[in-house]
């Protein structure tokens, strides 16, 4: 109703999103039944100017960024706030998009520089390094710093007398990504190898995530450090966060089992209040105390207790585990006890709705990762199931959800423990913690060593201490608060990208908009006599406040050619008006423009003004290119100026901006010279690009082809790209 009402009434469209691919596939394959036979194919741009589009958000996000791409306003799927776009969206699972993926910015980048040798270089050397000594491990930043030892090994190693200097930033690069990989980025928990490609797991859901890439090199390493096929590094060429991608829309909404648990940063971030709905039926889930042991092998052999004692009573057991790692120890602890499973984690996710769906059978067990089924209910007895099995189920306690590890955010807990219970059914929960669960173990800290040590018990004894839950409470806390923080410093540094984001796709809007024919010839005439200015004013003498003609006429020979001839006749009419600013500037401006209209008859009017929408694009495209390199690169750096009682936020906004003022001066001039020297040599290439999702740090992609900046110049001169149309 709320999507119709916004639909009618305002004339606009509105965005319907589901968290998950998956699950957005499963409604459309047939799970259930859905009715769709008034359904047809159609383009996304038609999709998108329907009253209500459906799909999920990394779609649309990439929509967007894919929209500020195209050379034409006909190739734009979404709809602009002006035309009605962008006015409504309903998320589902928002806290999911709106929180857990909040870090993640979504990126599209092209292929860049081959470099695979010195990923496989590096990939043999970090083994040879010690923990410690040669570097130090923060889990809670997920971070890996050389130490002073570490840097003279890496010399060593090398063969190189000072790593910073020798190889630049560039050896550095490679080491860092590859201490990454080989320390904090595990196989089957972050990733697993299928098929010879390292294919990444999402951490919320434990899916996978085919065709998706860790970017900024660490996907390559991870690559090396795997021993299979290393694929070309990416550059990126447009990137948005979800936060800044949805505050686009006047107007958000959305739904969650789990979101009350983070209203806080709901309303401070989103400026959207929570409110709990109450449920259709009563609850009656018993959720029962934790049980706590420890050590990790103690809480596994309770488990297979728990386990084994359940499904001889019939009750059915979800049992989840925090990593692919976990799961497969588990169901080889299960077969040893001949207790039948059914498993579920990232390397059969395909099957996922049919073994949850048979979740709620008598004695069934079912092992997970994380909360991987959250889509799908789990109807007692199975589904179908018959009556007589569901009251049988009911009668056992319904579905015991026991997991063996807490996760970081209780969000995620509830939403494991959410699978029982529902719609009225009976259920039980219970959570199966020890000591040295990672949780504990990153960010328990010296008070869980004290307890470990007091607790003089057998392993496989149950910890039964208020002050053990209270730290566990504590250890969620404290990493939920650390995370928000982290969120809120990714969105404040963020908000300076968004800023320059904002203006540049304006800019490309404008070059390709309904009256962009007449709009960009104006622009490049306004920006050839902002050039004419430019050329007189630094070439200004201090000494006698004349003007260097000299210096002038070599400006202008580098936008434009100009023959022997000509240069000395211009340089005796210069000459003339050498101490008068205006004028000299009048005359220089009025030189490019008969230049310029001279080569609008010379191409024809409908080919110059394909010249110089190509032009402008391409040059903001390439600029914006480099320029979110640079700030990606400032942002890594500006850290250290603390050091120095500096704001690094300050600092960075301070020199953001001063890059972007370069990066607009450098737009006006490159098109000044280009506008000269670019012909038609046929219609722009649809361009295929890499499609990513980065995360705290690590980034994560689809392949594609486009120019690359070593490959040859396609307008046929013989010249690589970088150094032809690539400048």
């Amino acid at each position: 109703m709320i999507q119709i009402q916004n639909s009618n009434d305002q004339k606009v469209s509105d965005l319907v999103l589901r968290a998950s691919d998956l699950d957005h596939k499963r409604d459309a394959m047939g799970s259930f039944k859905v009715v769709h036979e008034f359904l047809r194919p159609c383009s996304r741009r038609e999709a998108y100017r329907a009253d209500i589009t459906y799909g999920t958000n990394n779609e649309y996000g990439f929509d967007y960024l894919r929209d500020n791409l195209v050379y034409g306003e006909d190739q734009l799927s979404q709809r602009s706030s002006t035309k009605g776009g962008w006015n409504f969206a309903i998320v589902d699972e928002v806290d999911s998009i709106l929180i857990d993926e909040a870090r993640t910015p979504l990126i599209i980048s092209q292929p860049d520089e081959e470099s695979g040798e010195l990923y496989q270089k590096f990939a043999r050397l970090v083994p040879k390094l010690n923990r410690e000594e040669h570097y130090i491990v923060d889990e809670k930043r997920r971070a890996v710093t050389l130490t002073q030892p570490g840097i003279s090994k890496v010399e060593s190693l090398l063969g190189v007398a000072n790593l910073y200097a020798e190889g630049g930033i560039r050896l550095v690069h490679h080491l860092e990504q590859a201490l990454k990989a080989e320390i904090l980025f595990k196989r089957d928990k972050d990733y697993i190898v299928k098929d010879g490609e390292v294919v990444i797991v999402d951490e919320f859901t434990g899916r996978l995530m085919p065709g998706r890439r860790y970017s900024e090199g660490l996907h390559q390493a991870i690559e090396a450090k795997e021993g299979v096929m290393i694929k070309r590094e990416s550059r990126t060429v447009a990137t948005i966060t979800f936060q800044n991608y949805f505050r686009l829309y006047k107007k958000i909404a959305g739904m969650s089992g789990t979101a009350a648990t983070s209203q806080e940063e709901f309303h401070k971030v989103y400026n959207l209040d929570v409110v709990t709905v109450p449920t259709h039926k009563p609850m009656i889930r018993q959720d029962e105390p934790d049980v706590i042991y420890r050590s990790e092998r103690g809480k596994f052999q309770a488990v297979l207790r728990k386990v084994k004692e359940l499904h001889e009573q019939g009750q059915p057991v979800l049992l989840g585990t925090g990593s692919i790692e976990k799961n497969e120890q588990v169901s080889a602890l299960l077969n040893q006890i001949g207790v039948p499973h059914k498993v579920l984690n990232a390397k059969n996710h395909e099957a996922e709705a049919q073994i949850i769906a048979q979740a709620g059978q008598v004695g069934a067990v079912t092992l997970a990762t994380n909360i991987a089924g959250r889509g799908v209910d789990i109807i007692l007895g199975g589904n179908p199931g018959s009556p007589r099995e569901a009251n049988e189920v009911r009668e056992a306690g319904g579905l015991f959800v026991l997991s063996t590890e807490r996760h970081e955010a209780r969000r995620i807990d509830n939403q494991l423990r959410g699978r029982a219970g529902r719609q009225g059914d009976p259920g039980q929960s219970q959570f199966f913690v020890s000591l040295e669960d990672d949780l504990m173990r990153v960010f328990g800290g010296d008070r869980i060593k004290g307890l470990m040590a007091r607790f003089n018990i057998p392993e496989d004894e149950a910890i039964k201490s208020g002050l053990v839950s209270k730290a566990i409470e504590s250890a969620q806390a404290k990493i939920e608060g650390y995370h928000f923080d982290t969120r809120k410093h990714v969105l404040e540094y963020d908000e300076v990208m968004n800023k320059h984001r904002e203006v540049v796709y304006k800019m490309r809007r404008e070059f390709i908009g309904p009256d962009a024919p007449i709009k960009n010839k104006e622009r490049v005439l306004d920006i050839l006599r902002g050039e004419a200015e430019n050329l007189v004013a630094v070439n200004q003498l201090t000494e006698t406040g004349g003007f260097d003609v000299v210096g002038i006429l070599k400006g202008v020979a580098g936008v434009m050619s100009l023959s022997s001839e000509a240069i000395k006749d211009l340089e005796t009419e210069a000459e003339k008006i050498k101490s008068d600013r205006e004028k000299l500037t009048d005359l220089f401006s009025g030189l490019l423009e008969k230049s310029y209209q001279a080569r609008e008859r010379e191409l024809g009017l409908e080919n110059m003004r394909q010249v110089e929408k190509l032009v402008l694009l391409r040059t903001i495209d390439e600029l914006w290119m480099d320029h979110l390199d640079e700030m990606e690169h400032l942002r890594d750096s500006v850290n250290l100026r603390a050091y120095g009682q500096r704001d690094p936020l300050v600092e960075y906004k301070t020199e953001g901006h001063r890059m972007f003022q370069g990066l607009l001066g450098a737009f006006e001039s490159q098109v000044a010279s280009l506008i000269f020297k670019v012909g038609i040599v046929g219609p722009p290439q649809p361009v295929k690009y890499v499609i990513s999702a980065k995360d705290g740090g690590a980034n994560i992609a689809r392949s594609g082809d486009k120019t690359g900046r070593n490959d040859p110049c396609p307008c046929g001169s013989g010249k690589k790209y970088k150094k032809c149309h690539g400048k």
